[in-house]
């Protein structure tokens, strides 16, 4: 399935301007508060009838303002996450997520099935407590269900880690994998945290300031939405756990790499986001040094960013690093397209599962 949008729509002296088409898997609308995230999910989700402007899902048109159609919301076939669960206090887990079994049945869908979502976010033994008795993550879990068994065309997330500490994000952030992979429903995701999009996205598209800036696979986009800081994700899979110091050791293209202790079996895939500013480059094999993390590469561009920094890219065996460094430093190591180098990474960033 596809999504395909171009609208166009005001809000005061706020102006959305965004066009896209979103492939199978999960898009990530990245950007600060305030760039249209929030307003492009709800003209997708049809809270917001767009000025101008026509958003479709797998061929089937929901908005045509040149057509006069504008599907209701209720009609869509869209599941929606937000922030908070919204779940209903008063129904147990179970009624909640039969919630939607009715709804399918109200739009002329048909419903999930309700062991398979039970089954793949992993939300069994809770089925019969109330919400208040249930953990942040556990909320968004049976609110993820809920959505699913609606049968929907496309989920909408709006930023559904945004209220959650580090431990319910991680707690949950594997079965939105799960849900990417094997629901086989496309997902619209808004956040503005890197290392959530790095892992979970599949397609990035960059908003600033209402404009679409930049539409692509995560590995080529997701550097340049770090735009103060910069970066490169590297794929990589776990190749074995060090349990007596709690670390994963993964292996990727550009070399191996060990990160804290992952909650992840050995050969799964992950995506790990290396800043520039957490590389450093040495000509030599470093010695005796605290960073677990060396690899060698290539010098590929030389950019100035102005004023006193360099953005340096690196080719490592095919996969690019990016590290940003003093023009001082650049001039002082005679660095230079084509120089070979060690990258030194000082951290790996990524939400761990």
């Amino acid at each position: 399935m596809s999504l395909d949008v171009d609208v166009d729509h005001r809000r005061g002296s706020f102006h959305l301007q965004a066009r896209f088409t979103a492939a199978p898997g999960l898009t990530a609308l990245f950007g600060r508060s305030g760039s249209g995230k929030t307003s492009l999910v709800s003209i997708v989700g049809g809270l917001i009838r767009p000025d101008r402007g026509r958003v479709s899902v797998d061929g089937q048109t929901l908005v045509d303002t040149e057509s006069g159609v504008f599907v209701k919301p209720h009609k869509r076939r869209i599941g929606y996450v937000f922030q908070d669960s919204r779940l209903f206090p008063h129904l147990s887990v179970r009624r909640n997520l039969l919630y939607g079994h009715w709804f399918a049945r109200g739009t002329g869908g048909a419903a999930a099935d309700l062991g398979a979502v039970v089954e793949l976010l992993g939300i069994g033994p809770l089925l019969e407590r109330n919400p208040e008795s249930l953990s942040g993550g556990e909320k968004q879990r049976v609110a993820i269900g809920r959505a699913l068994l609606a049968r929907p065309r496309l989920v909408l997330m709006d930023e559904p880690l945004a209220s959650l500490d580090e431990s319910r994000r991680a707690e949950i952030l594997p079965y939105i994998e799960r849900l990417r992979d094997e629901a086989g429903v496309p997902i619209l995701y808004v956040s503005h945290s890197v290392a959530e999009v790095a892992r979970l996205a599949t397609t990035v598209v960059i908003m600033t300031e209402g404009k679409v800036t930049a539409v692509g696979p995560v590995l080529d986009i997701l550097p340049l939405a770090d735009a103060n800081d910069g970066g490169a994700v590297l794929d990589a899979t776990v190749s074995r756990h060090d349990e007596t110091f709690h670390l994963s050791v993964l292996q990727s293209v550009a070399g191996e790499l060990q990160v804290p202790r992952l909650n992840a079996a050995v050969g799964a895939p992950v995506r790990a986001y290396i800043r520039a500013r957490d590389v450093m480059l040495s000509l030599r094999p470093p010695e005796d040094i605290s960073a677990l993390n060396v690899l060698a590469g290539r010098i590929a561009s030389i950019t100035a960013t102005g004023g006193a920094q360099a953005d340096i890219r690196l080719d490592c065996n095919g996969a690019v690093l990016m590290a940003r460094l003093t023009a001082k430093s650049v001039d002082r190591l005679a660095l230079a397209p084509g120089r070979p180098v060690y990258a030194v990474v000082k951290s790996v960033s990524f939400e761990r599962s």
